[in-house]
């Protein structure tokens, strides 16, 4: 089964493997969180946030027990494998590698946005307050050795002080922007198509279901009530990959 998924899904799907086992390998059996640390992407004005995370952190996925664990990169990799091959036939290699990457880094630039928003305020907050930001941005280090010792002056300082340094040292992290633009790109391209849900008996056509995933994500998102799932990257993956179907749609027969 696994031979017949086109050539560039399944050589990703293989790289996203890869990446999970050997960075779990480091994770877990090594007892060493460098390797994650330096290939998920931390936010750009982070002491931790280095170039090629804006790639890198499209291989990354939850370590194997954090959370959702392996579910994580099952999830994503099924969704991969479910979309992924009729865009790669319909679009062709190049334009299909254009719509993965395009959407994960749209992922990234939405999400770093909002971050860019909160984080400000905060920081503007803090000022205001008489806090030394730079000592806070000093312990987000995540290789800081130091004890993490955070203003607490007031309760609403420690508070701010704790959500300045949480939000510099959160990555994020997994393929699902990019795939969120695969998604985006299908029900483009194909709206009339139909998709079995969990819960719901009968298919729905997937220009009913995209606008409410992504009217989700959006409320999820801005509300803070995420869960830990950077839902505005979700978004932001699925304008790209909306964009770039409407453009390409027009001239989709002469990509074959």
């Amino acid at each position: 089964m696994f031979n017949n998924i086109p050539p560039l899904t399944r050589n990703i799907i293989i790289l996203n493997i890869v990446v999970y086992v050997v960075t779990n390998f480091f994770f877990y059996i090594l007892q060493n969180p460098d390797l994650y640390n330096s290939l998920s992407a931390f936010y750009p004005f982070s002491p931790n946030f280095k170039s090629w995370q804006i790639i890198t952190h499209m291989f990354m996925h939850a370590p194997f027990d954090d959370g959702v664990g392996v579910m994580h990169i099952l999830f994503n990799m099924f969704t991969l494998y479910s979309f992924g091959p009729i865009l790669e036939q319909s679009l062709g290699d190049k334009k299909y590698l254009i719509l993965y990457f395009l959407s994960g880094l749209g992922a990234f630039v939405l999400f770093n946005l909002w971050n860019f928003i909160e984080i400000q305020q905060i920081t503007s907050n803090l000022q205001e307050l008489g806090v030394d930001i730079s000592e806070i941005y000093r312990q987000a280090d995540v290789n800081y050795s130091g004890n993490i010792l955070l203003n607490n002056k007031t309760p609403e300082i420690f508070e701010l002080s704790k959500k300045l340094l949480i939000d510099l040292k959160s990555p994020m992290l997994g393929a699902s922007g990019a795939i969120f633009g695969v998604i985006a790109a299908f029900a483009t391209l194909y709206p009339e198509a139909r998709i079995g849900i969990m819960f719901i008996p009968i298919p729905v056509k997937v220009k009913y279901v995209l606008p409410i995933v992504v009217i989700g994500s959006i409320y999820l998102g801005i509300s803070g009530n995420g869960g830990g799932i950077a839902h505005l990257a979700h978004v932001g993956g699925a304008i790209v990959g909306y964009i770039l179907a409407k453009i390409w749609k027009k001239h989709l027969y002469r990509f074959k």
